[in-house]
């Protein structure tokens, strides 16, 4: 059985030492003083590792069901859903006003790695509501804010978000369902939503579903569609609820993964919805969810991974295999342990390297969101556009990688349901395909994000590589280990920009054939980034007499093992990037 634990030191390390929110100017961070941090991430901890992560592979055996129209979640879930209620955990970062504690993004995606890790489809039922919540707080009216929000922030309604249908996933402008305005103001909400997250269950009294519809006589394409709240139950005046409305769950998928989330056909029937923001402007406030969403589905990337690797690991010091090529380690047993050997070493440290990396990256991307959000920082909202495809992209590709390298690591356990690391495995995949493949993810970044303003964030982002370099030169160690490979990195990235810009305007398959290259060229970039500096915080620390020295020195030896091993892949990547789009395209249709 699969084992958590969370890394509660390495949280802490990332949000002390290296994003640094003490003397902080972002609001909010003056309240993140380490016992506080220490003290929420501790209880956080204590639920995944006693309440969720035991409830996993429950959850994965049983899944939901559906009878007659109602879906039951599996056993333990209800449970475990209310004590997550009672703890306040649903409303972590949420606005005071309605119920919530107000806390920065950063502790938010903090203690959502915790919950990922420790069971990813129960944590995506409150994942739902989130974004529903941060849709309808940015874009509904007083009213519907009222209505929907101090409820949703405490747990007691839910919220999904409802945008493919059976014709169209990426390419929303395809929609067919309708929005009849009525007389009162509602629309009557007709036609079908496929793959809804979180569509239907027992864990709340009500369900408040957003769905994208066209109104009749808008325009064609994306420009024509809307988002209307509609609610599982109508809500009466005076805040209680009403009749059902008329949305139904029309079944349920059979997956590969997330067995314990309901992943639902939704079928709308006339049902009564509500105009949230402007009509025939619904991909907007959609987006408001999509982007939260994107960032939150890279943590479940690397967060798959990272309690995949902590298995791994475990499994490497016990089993016994082998003799270490140097002498016995384990003389008095009958083998060594296969920790011993390079080759598992070099598993397991990419794993390592790479779920550290991740977290710093990822917990990066939330105080760029903190610093937009809660400081007005317009450089740091043009920041995280930019790096938010990246984040999507690469943390879920390589936090796949990250389950494979872990179930490789126990041979031929690793492929038994026993051990826990296959349901890692099948679990982390869906994160490289919902809320836009990294495909499409890929598209954006290269075909929309790297122009935008004039090509201003990317321009930052090489800025910020420079000036952390140059400010970083003055140890000849830390110079050859970290600064050297990473302005490398930096110039292979430049280099792939620049070829986009030179070739893309004359064919964009040139620089369409190279997008998800560049995605992960520009991804390494980024951990090359974290690791540079947390070797420079770790050393800081170990310098100043303060931390852990053994926790300091192996995060130094990590980092040192990431630029050696795995940041010399931009250079593949810019290589391939540079042959263009022939080699991709030659092909006929036909000839595949």
């Amino acid at each position: 059985m699969a084992v958590y634990a969370a890394p509660l030191k390495d949280l802490q390390f990332v949000i002390q030492d290296l994003i640094g929110t003490a003397g902080s100017d972002v609001p909010g961070y003056d309240d993140l003083d380490p016992d506080l941090v220490s003290a929420i991430l501790g209880e956080a901890g204590k639920l995944a590792e006693n309440v969720l992560a035991p409830l996993n592979a429950i959850g994965d055996r049983e899944g939901c069901t559906l009878e007659n129209g109602v879906v039951r979640t599996p056993a333990g879930f209800r449970d475990a859903y209310e004590q997550m209620r009672a703890g306040g955990w649903l409303g972590l970062d949420c606005d005071p006003e309605y119920g919530g504690q107000g806390m920065p993004q950063i502790l938010q995606t903090a203690v959502g790695e915790i919950f990922v890790s420790a069971n990813m489809a129960f944590n995506m039922y409150q994942g739902l509501s989130h974004g529903a919540y941060n849709a309808i707080h940015t874009h509904g009216t007083d009213a519907q804010k009222r209505t929907y929000l101090p409820n949703i922030v405490d747990g007691i309604w839910s919220g999904t978000m409802n945008l493919t249908e059976p014709q169209c996933g990426t390419d929303l402008g395809l929609i067919r369902s309708r929005a009849e305005p009525q007389e009162d103001g509602t629309y009557r909400i007709t036609g079908q939503k496929i793959w809804i997250s979180a569509g239907e269950h027992d864990l709340t009294e009500n369900i408040v579903h957003l769905v994208l519809a066209r109104i009749p006589g808008g325009p064609e394409g994306v420009k024509g569609i809307s988002l209307f709240i509609v609610p599982k139950f109508l809500v009466n005046e005076d805040g209680s609820l009403g009749d059902r409305n008329a949305v139904s769950c029309g079944g349920l998928e059979s997956k590969m993964g997330i067995h314990g989330n309901a992943t639902c056909v939704m079928n709308y029937d006339g049902a009564t919805g509500y105009l949230i923001g402007e009509a025939h402007k619904g991909m907007r406030a959609m987006f408001t969810m999509m982007n939260e969403a994107r960032l939150g589905v890279g943590v479940q990337g690397y967060a798959q991974g990272a309690v995949a690797y902590q298995n791994a690991l475990a499994f490497a010091r016990d089993r016994l295999q082998g003799r270490d090529v140097t002498g016995a380690r384990n003389p008095d047993g009958p083998a060594d342990p296969i920790i011993v050997h390079p080759d598992v070493r070099r598993n397991l440290m990419d794993q390592k390297s790479f779920v550290e990396g991740a977290r710093a990256f990822a917990l990066w991307g939330a105080h760029l969101l903190d610093r937009a959000h809660r400081a007005g920082d317009a450089e740091a909202e043009a920041m995280i556009s930019l790096l938010t495809p990246v984040l999507k992209g690469f943390l879920t590709d390589k936090g796949f990688e990250t389950t494979i390298l872990a179930q490789q690591t126990l041979g031929g356990s690793g492929f038994t349901r026993e051990w826990g690391i296959e349901q890692f495995v099948r679990d982390a995949r869906i994160t490289m395909i919902y809320e836009g493949t990294n495909g499409i993810q890929s598209l954006d970044l290269v075909g929309r994000k790297l122009a935008l303003d004039g090509g201003k964030p990317v321009i930052a982002f090489f800025d910020l590589v420079k000036r952390f370099i140059r400010e970083n030169g003055d140890d000849v160690d830390f110079t050859t280990q970290f600064l050297e490979p990473l302005k490398r990195a930096s110039k292979d990235m430049q280099a792939a920009a620049t070829f986009f810009l030179e070739h893309g305007a004359r064919d964009p398959n040139d620089a369409l054939a190279g997008s998800y290259d560049f995605m992960h060229l520009f991804g390494h970039v980024c951990m090359g980034l974290m690791w540079a500096r947390m070797a420079r915080a770790a050393r800081r620390a170990l310098d100043a007499g303060t931390g852990d020295p053994e926790f300091l020195e192996a995060k130094i030896a990590t980092g040192r093992y990431y630029m050696a091993r795995q940041l010399p892949a931009t250079a593949l990547h810019r290589a391939r990037i540079e042959t263009g789009g022939a080699p991709v395209m030659a092909l006929d249709a036909a000839g595949f």
